[in-house]
């Protein structure tokens, strides 16, 4: 037998290896999980978080979850909590972590501002809680001494002050006016106190765009809208009137809201009416429905919010969307010349044999379809040789698909780097950048850059 030795060797590391398996390594994952537990605040996971109490020198509020995993405040009122507070306040003790036990079982709080802590915070997950009394900070400002009662111990936390000092009612309670995902508006009703304004999203795939319904059926300012739903997001109460004795008092100074804001999504219609009683102190005041709080908001808020048809209207001026031009004349009190699209290509209409650069003329032809307006100078055309444009600078005549003139732009007088102009998508004289009449291309300008930029043959 002389392989014996060999079978020994390998019998002595089977079991070596069984060893390790099934007493060492369970005892080191046993150690490393207790040190991670020993390292927690919080004992619970967070998903089986269900309630939350949380008192200060002031008031106790008691939190709720409910089986849409949202929060809500049960007492001292019941009513819809803020989310995002809720969370950040879960998310500091399940992510705070223990840098060392300063004492068990401890007969001295004083020390440790522990006696009448700051806050008390507690958890409730299912029939289980856990109780923490935030004290004073700890030899580092981003530090907090916490008692956990489950233990009667004394730790030295990093949690930090911000999470949980001076909060209130207020800090809990949901401020924002109106439950809003700029992708489920369908609908946007402006209504002021002489006129409305209405936007509706369209349908075109695969991106549909804002439109104006009312005053009038015309494509709207994307950027306009997006920044409007952008406010309503951010609409937040700055205080909170319950209803009762106060309430009503204010509501009888609420007349004819400056404006009335209904939006609708898929989930049905929110309506907010935002109120300047008094211009001189300039407190804002909203409602959302006449049995319900009123708010105290920004009184920016209603700057903001109450705009004129003009913000929401497509600023561009030619009144033609670039791809659907196939026809732009040009006209300068130097230039003449007719551009017309066939084929995918830009001809000349006198010369169309001629090999023009297709990427400069598109470039040029898309700079004139898009051209915004900045400013308006005045609603309605009058007289227009104050601003130039008897005999304009510059005019662009766009006809569409169907052989008509859907759009025409004229520029005037210009100074410090802004031009008059008028275009066919919005009446009225407005100022535009300048910068357009330096990039209007001679006939020869299109021509030659093509023939600048065509390797010669051999």
């Amino acid at each position: 037998m002389r392989y014996w030795p060999t079978i020994l060797l390998a019998l002595i590391l089977a079991g070596l290896g069984l060893y390790l398996y099934t007493v060492e390594l369970p005892q080191q994952e046993s150690h490393e999980r207790q040190d991670s537990t020993d390292k927690k605040v919080l004992l619970f996971e967070q998903q089986a978080i269900t309630g939350l109490i949380v008192t200060t020198d002031r008031q106790q509020l008691v939190f709720a979850r409910t089986p849409e995993h949202r929060w809500i405040l049960t007492a001292p009122l019941n009513t819809e909590a803020d989310q995002r507070e809720i969370q950040n306040l879960i998310r500091a003790l399940v992510t705070g972590t223990v840098a060392r036990v300063v004492e068990s079982q401890p007969t001295n709080l004083a020390p440790f501002g522990l006696d009448a802590p700051i806050t008390t915070v507690t958890v409730i997950a299912g029939a289980a809680q856990d109780t923490f009394s935030i004290g004073e900070s700890g030899p580092l400002s981003s530090t907090l001494y916490v008692l956990r009662e489950s233990d009667r111990k004394v730790l030295l936390t990093n949690l930090a002050p911000k999470d949980f000092v001076n909060k209130t009612l207020m800090t809990f309670r949901r401020k924002d006016l109106l439950h809003l995902s700029q992708g489920d508006v369908d609908r946007i009703r402006l209504t002021y106190p002489s006129t409305e304004i209405v936007l509706y999203q369209g349908q075109e795939k695969p991106k549909s765009k804002w439109k104006l319904r009312y005053p009038v059926e015309a494509e709207a300012d994307q950027t306009a809208v997006r920044t409007l739903l952008f406010r309503l997001e951010d609409l937040k109460a700055m205080g909170i009137i319950d209803p009762g004795p106060e309430r009503d008092a204010l509501a009888q100074t609420l007349a004819v809201p400056k404006v009335k804001i209904t939006i609708q999504t898929t989930d049905g219609d929110q309506t907010v009416k935002l109120y300047q009683p008094n211009q001189t102190s300039g407190e804002a005041f909203a409602e959302t429905s006449p049995a319900g709080p009123l708010y105290r908001i920004n009184p920016a808020t209603i700057k903001d919010l109450t705009k004129e048809l003009f913000t929401f209207q497509d600023k561009r001026l030619l009144g033609i969307n670039y791809p659907d031009i196939t026809m732009l004349s040009v006209n300068t009190p130097t230039e003449r010349y007719v551009l017309i699209h066939q084929q995918g290509e830009w001809i000349l209409e006198d010369q169309p044999t001629a090999k023009l650069d297709q990427q400069a003329t598109d470039l040029f032809v898309s700079r004139v379809a898009d051209v915004p307006a900045e400013e308006r100078v005045i609603k309605q055309a009058g007289p227009l040789a104050p601003y130039g444009l008897v005999a304009p600078a510059a005019e662009f005549i766009a006809t569409g698909k169907d052989g008509k003139i859907a759009g025409k732009l004229s520029i005037g007088n210009h100074a410090n780097g802004l031009a008059y102009a008028m275009g066919q998508r919005i009446p009225g004289i407005f100022q535009i950048r300048a910068d357009l009449l330096t990039q209007i291309p001679s006939k020869k300008d299109l021509v030659g850059a093509h023939a600048t930029t065509t390797p010669a043959r051999r």
